[in-house]
């Protein structure tokens, strides 16, 4: 009896220690089929983060291209002002230049046409004191227009005013004008053998050219 009981025991050891086993074998499965949902949910949840990247990674690209793109066009654009600003600085240069040349030419040239006249007035008083005569009283009036037209030329030569020497130079179309071409016995070709009518210089410009007859 007592051995059957031990066995009953025995059995119900091994039953209890069996089922304490296999209890802790359900709860291992259980806790790796938690921790086997846990690792594929952290997955999926990774795996769906990386998609978000992924698409945030994307339009950052296409962000930064189109910053890229407006940061090019804005840079060539400023390229272009700074080249049509150093144009404009140039040309404004040159026009301030070009306008400071006219005002010193002006100002250096200013009494041009008022001379321009007065050499005609000029060119009445030498034909008046060539004339050749014999009165006395004529003589005189003479002699006051010789002494009227020798002050003339002189204060139109203070001002830069001064007759072009011509008459037994080389003909210079730069400042006399041929009249006519003549033979002249003994004179080279080319040479000016008459003034018909003088010519003048203004400082470095010509009034009027020398109206000249020259040799063949």
């Amino acid at each position: 009896m007592e051995n059957n009981r031990y066995r009953e025991e025995e059995k119900e050891e091994e039953a209890l220690k069996s089922s304490e086993e296999n209890q802790k074998n359900d709860e291992l499965e259980s806790s790796e089929e938690l921790m086997n949902e846990d690792l594929v949910q952290e997955v999926e949840d990774l795996e769906e983060d990386l998609k978000k990247d992924n698409k945030l990674n994307k339009k950052l690209k296409k962000k930064i291209k189109h910053l890229e793109e407006e940061n090019a066009k804005l840079s060539e654009e400023i390229k272009n002002l700074n080249d049509l600003l150093l144009r404009n600085r140039a040309d404004l240069e040159n026009f301030k230049r070009r306008t400071n040349e006219e005002r010193i030419k002006e100002r250096k040239y200013a009494m041009q046409d008022f001379f321009s006249e007065i050499i005609d007035v000029i060119d009445v008083f030498d034909k008046a004191v060539a004339i050749k005569t014999e009165d006395e009283k004529l003589k005189k009036y003479l002699n006051g227009f010789v002494m009227v037209n020798t002050r003339l030329k002189q204060a139109l030569e203070n001002y830069g005013v001064k007759k072009i020497e011509a008459l037994n130079k080389s003909f210079d179309p730069a400042y006399h004008q041929a009249l006519e071409v003549v033979e002249v016995e003994g004179v080279e070709p080319n040479i000016v053998v008459e003034v018909v009518m003088e010519g003048y210089l203004y400082k470095d410009r010509i009034l009027r050219p020398s109206m000249v007859k020259v040799s063949k």
